[in-house]
């Protein structure tokens, strides 16, 4: 992988948010944009885009990490968590790519961690507000989790959504296997099993026609659930 448009030197105690992209140059400048006003650091893993992903992102963004093929978020996720703990990060906050989330939840997300000592701030759009949700994605939201409720033990009320902050120690005990988009509920299935606290915190998702056209369909619940069964499986 190579690194591009890189800052200068960071300081231990920084925030990082993590955005994982695949084929977005038609959104990920805006988004950039969005994220920045944060006054936080960036890195865009481009996880294997053909398109101009990359080079729109080198344009905001303070790191730009490629993958030479595509990988899947999950693994676009991890390799962002290992670069940000090697920047000494000490808040790491993940983001989707396709424009549903806002960054002015962000700072909501890192205050809850340290108001409630927390190892991990999940963005729930049910205590928040999905605006133009789909019904279909309503219902795999649901199914998604109760799932998780059922294998984890942890009382979610969100089991997919892409932004939420981790503090140092609790990113430090991710390690995602699941590359493809059963890493949403690996990553909860390795908070529950870390014994770290972790709180919800509302947050707004906005659909779109592009970002519906990026998401999962109600046939990856399938797939997913057959991903993380053989995972299991596995010593």
């Amino acid at each position: 992988m190579s690194k591009e448009a890189s800052s200068g030197r960071r300081r231990a105690g920084d925030a990082w948010i993590i955005i994982p992209a695949y084929n977005e140059e038609r959104v990920i400048g805006s988004v950039l944009s969005d994220a920045a006003l944060t006054g936080h650091r960036i890195v865009v893993v481009d996880d294997g885009s053909t398109d101009a992903t990359a080079d729109v992102a080198a344009q905001t963004a303070h790191v730009v990490i490629r993958h030479p093929v595509n990988l899947g978020q999950g693994a676009a996720l991890q390799t962002g968590i290992a670069f940000a703990l090697l920047q000494d990060a000490e808040f790491i906050v993940t983001f989707d790519a396709d424009g549903q989330h806002r960054a002015a939840d962000v700072a909501r997300l890192i205050d809850a961690l340290v108001a409630e000592r927390a190892d991990y701030a999940l963005g729930s759009r049910a205590l928040g507000a999905a605006v133009d949700m789909p019904r279909s994605r309503r219902l795999l939201l649901w199914a998604a989790t109760a799932f998780t409720r059922l294998t984890t033990g942890l009382n979610v009320t969100d089991a997919h959504n892409g932004l939420r902050a981790l503090t140092r120690r609790g990113a430090a005990r991710l390690n995602l296997r699941q590359n493809r988009m059963a890493h949403a509920s690996e990553i909860l299935e390795q908070i529950a099993n870390s014994g770290l606290k972790y709180v919800e915190v509302p947050v707004t998702v906005e659909y779109s026609s592009y970002s519906v056209s990026k998401g999962q369909r109600s046939s990856d619940a399938v797939d997913i659930l057959l991903d993380l069964w053989l995972r299991r499986l596995q010593p």
